[in-house]
């Protein structure tokens, strides 16, 4: 029979890992899907597109710096609900709004461009309040490394279910539906509800641990910018992640105008993203077997590796849906776990932090993740909409997103959604050898200073 606390770490681990299903699938619709919505549903002209473009590339960076303050903000909450759950909540319900003004089609013109400018900001500060605040929990439930993986791993697989839900339904979906603005609507008020429904999940579940000893004294401005750049380790593992999700979220954003212009089906996108899915859930399935004889750095050599094998691939695959397939699979197994390396790198800088300053910043240190998510994000879309440009696919002479591009076109979208990407992933892993020192033992040695010091629990888990 199992020990109540064994049952509160089962508890933990799921009601954690399930409520990132309904994020990643709201998360995923604006992600992926967004910036196609703008170019081929609403038939937007290039003067009007080009701003829009500039409105989410310029909108994702001031949010993004934006995001420190929300997690100094979370950091002195204080409710008889903790810190995190409330702010939780109220940035899923704001959120949840704004994103349905995105997908409503509202006003015409230059009117159209404004309010869904409005409306963006409003989306990306309230979702990452909700982001920050989520995260930050990871860090409460344990302190033990193995045991964040296990959490860290599960939260993976669930949000990588609901990213791929849809990544791999809404071409499909919205197309039977007729692909118009009203039934991309209806899909993302669906998935809206989904988002709200599942965060349930560790609102109602989740129960967080008392390891470390609180102090009282709310955290200032002057405190958020100490915990910043003092933590010389969360600075380098900041640039680290912000290269990789440069390259990660441009690969991924040109997978439908890949299938589309160089593969020459639309329809294969959701074969593509099936793949995808099914490579990186598998990735994130045998992680913790993976991983329990193996170092971290030896994990993220690996993943390197096989991330630039698939990049080559992938760039000479063109018409072969078989190699187009392979690639994905390589890419996507190392991606994933790249992805649940850096969220424990990050993790730990927690306790580094606290080592080095004597001030635990969770929420701070975790708004480092939308921080860089939108850095990411904001840099691609700009990358993407740029080449989508220059390729030929937008042009001054239509409205409407050209059928077919020439070779020329072609080699700029392969390069854009490759070679630049991968120079980016590489620029990080090389970061990460020179400067990232929290291993294993190192990390050890950090909860027992910790404990010496007073200012963690002897029985912490």
């Amino acid at each position: 029979m199992k020990t109540p606390e064994e049952k509160l770490i089962r508890r933990n681990k799921y009601c954690f890992g399930l409520g990132t299903v309904g994020r990643d699938m709201f998360y995923a619709f604006e992600a992926n899907a967004l910036l196609y919505f703008l170019a081929h549903i609403l038939s937007l002209p290039i003067k009007q597109f080009a701003a829009v473009s500039l409105v989410l590339s310029v909108m994702r960076i001031f949010d993004a710096l934006n995001d420190p303050i929300t997690g100094l903000i979370v950091e002195n909450v204080n409710t008889r609900w903790g810190k995190y759950k409330p702010c939780i909540v109220l940035g899923g319900l704001i959120s949840m709004v704004f994103f349905l003004v995105l997908y409503g089609n509202v006003g015409t013109g230059w009117t159209f461009v404004i309010v869904f400018g409005v409306a963006y900001f409003f989306w990306d500060v309230s979702y990452g309040l909700n982001d920050i605040a989520y995260w930050t929990l990871l860090p409460s439930l344990t302190t033990d490394q193995k045991q964040r993986e296990s959490y860290g791993a599960f939260a993976r697989i669930c949000a990588n279910i609901g990213m791929y839900i849809v990544m791999v339904g809404w071409q499909p979906i919205t197309s039977a539906m007729g692909n118009t603005p009203k039934a991309w609507f209806t899909v993302a008020l669906v998935i809206s509800g989904l988002y709200m429904l599942f965060l349930l999940f560790p609102i109602l579940g989740v129960k967080e641990h008392k390891n470390f000893v609180e102090k009282k004294e709310r955290t200032s401005l002057k405190d958020m910018w100490n915990a910043l750049t003092g933590n010389d380790q969360l600075m380098w593992t900041t640039l680290s992640m912000a290269l990789f999700m440069i390259g990660y979220c441009t690969t991924t954003g040109f997978a439908p105008d890949y299938m589309k212009y160089i593969y020459g089906d639309i329809n294969m996108y959701a074969v593509l993203a099936g793949v995808c899915g099914v490579a990186q859930l598998s990735a994130l399935l045998i992680f913790p077997a993976v991983s329990k004889n193996r170092s971290r750095r030896q994990l993220y050599s690996f993943s390197t590796i096989l991330v630039i094998v698939g990049y080559g691939v992938f760039f000479f695959a063109d018409h072969s849906i078989a190699l187009i397939a392979a690639a994905a699979v390589i890419i996507f197994v190392g991606q994933a776990f790249i992805q649940l390396l850096m969220l424990m790198f990050l993790a730990d800088t927690i306790e580094y932090g606290q080592w080095k300053m004597g001030r635990r910043t969770e929420s701070i240190t975790f708004s480092i993740q939308p921080l860089i998510n939108k850095i990411g994000g904001a840099l691609s879309t700009a990358l993407i909409s740029g080449s989508i440009i220059i390729a030929g696919i937008k042009s001054a002479d239509s409205d409407v997103a050209a059928e077919s591009i020439d070779a020329s076109g072609q080699l700029i979208i392969k390069i854009a959604m490759f070679a630049v990407p991968l120079v980016f992933i590489v620029a990080g892993y090389i970061i990460y050898l020179k400067k990232y020192r929290i291993s294993e033992e190192f990390y050890s040695q950090i909860l027992q200073d910790l404990k010496d010091r007073g200012e963690m629990k002897e029985d912490a888990i």
